[in-house]
């Protein structure tokens, strides 16, 4: 693990330093095109902070170990990329329905199938949110940089902790593989799970406000089941009441969705006022923000607005925004982010820019502007 201090750096190396210094200390995955930097870094460093790393046959496994791990009390995580992400789902499913914190970092790149192994894309972001089967809420980052690589990674850990659930960190080929300026404090804000008292029995029900209830460790004492079917409080497996699946899942939504106002977060500049709003997140958000820029220098009103979390998404500010301005999309791909844009702002409003084989340069995205506004 790097001492404190700044390096020229991949953003995929500034996940994995991030991982280790917010208590990060098992990590199980399987190499893939663009986020193995993640992997071969921390099957290197994660021994020597008392972690453990496992190369595991193939993804499904990888995030069954994460999930394992994390009910003895470590901070668990992988990475991965589209195809891997894809045989991940059903167990991210399984995390949501458990309540296991843990951490999977998606270094996204074009896709479907095998695509452009070693370029970027952002085609992930809906299978992020709606990847699983059933109802549930998700959280996901979307950095924009090495050092939101190495932010966003400790914001994934501790929002996991926090409301134990399994956290999305959605990047893309662009900013993992990177090399740029990257700060590495002495200290980053750590929060831990909330922890069961002696004679607690219910680790899956509460009547606390925040809807999080406390979790135990494998091992320590307690009386522990832990099951993916309908369950009830103290984890007894309950397939046959209405109640008991109605009270689950709702809460389980419930612990994302009413606690939105402390998850969500966003960029925005000059944004009130704008003719035209221009919405784009990841690597793709540098070329968009560089021609706002260059628009306004011409005279141009025009905004700029990042969702720095995907998921749970801002759509009460996409609304207020769509009101009163035009809006652009800019994205590396055809349906990333496009139906929950779209959905906030009515059509004859809405505009977009898609680009499916590497990001534009600025003046590219400044001519989409000029067309839009003319």
């Amino acid at each position: 693990m790097k001492d404190p201090g700044v390096y020229f750096i991949e953003g995929n190396i500034a996940c994995a330093e991030a991982a280790m210094k917010v208590g990060c200390r098992f990590y199980a995955g399987y190499p893939i095109t663009p986020a193995s930097e993640v992997m071969n870094h921390l099957s290197k460093e994660l021994p020597k902070v008392g972690g453990r790393f496992v190369q595991m046959e193939d993804e499904i496994a990888s995030i069954a170990s994460v999930i394992g791990s994390s009910w003895t009390g470590l901070k668990s995580m992988t990475a991965t990329s589209g195809p891997g992400f894809s045989l991940m789902q059903e167990n991210l499913g399984y995390a949501v329905m458990t309540e296991t914190p843990c951490v999977i970092v998606n270094v996204q790149r074009a896709g479907p199938s095998t695509g452009q192994a070693t370029k970027p894309g952002t085609g992930d972001v809906m299978q992020s949110r709606f990847g699983s089967q059933g109802d549930y809420e998700m959280i996901a980052l979307s950095p924009n940089s090495g050092q939101e690589m190495f932010d966003f990674t400790v914001r994934a850990f501790n929002l996991a902790e926090r409301y134990r659930t399994p956290v999305v960190l959605l990047a893309d080929a662009g900013v993992g593989q990177m090399r740029e300026k990257v700060k590495i404090p002495e200290d980053v804000p750590v929060k831990e799970r909330k922890r069961p008292s002696s004679n607690e029995t219910e680790f899956f029900d509460t009547d606390e406000e925040d809807h999080v209830p406390p979790m135990p460790d494998f091992g320590e004492g307690h009386e522990l089941l832990v099951t993916g079917s309908t369950h009830l409080g103290d984890g007894t497996r309950d397939t046959a009441s209405f109640s008991a699946q109605d009270n689950l899942v709702r809460r389980l939504v419930a612990k994302i969705d009413g606690n939105r106002k402390d998850i969500e977060d966003w960029e925005e500049k000059n944004v009130d006022g704008a003719d035209l709003v221009v919405v784009s997140y990841g690597s793709m958000s540098r070329p968009a923000r560089g021609a706002v820029k260059k628009a306004r220098e011409k005279g141009l009103e025009v905004g700029f607005f990042r969702p720095k979390v995907m998921w749970p998404s801002p759509e009460k500010r996409l609304r207020e925004i769509g009101e009163d301005s035009k809006v652009l999309l800019a994205e590396l791909s055809l349906r990333g982010y496009r139906i929950e844009v779209e959905r906030c702002v009515d059509s004859d409003k809405f505009y977009v820019y898609d680009r499916l084989n590497s990001l534009p340069t600025i003046d590219e995205v400044y001519q989409k502007i000029e067309e839009v506004l003319s």
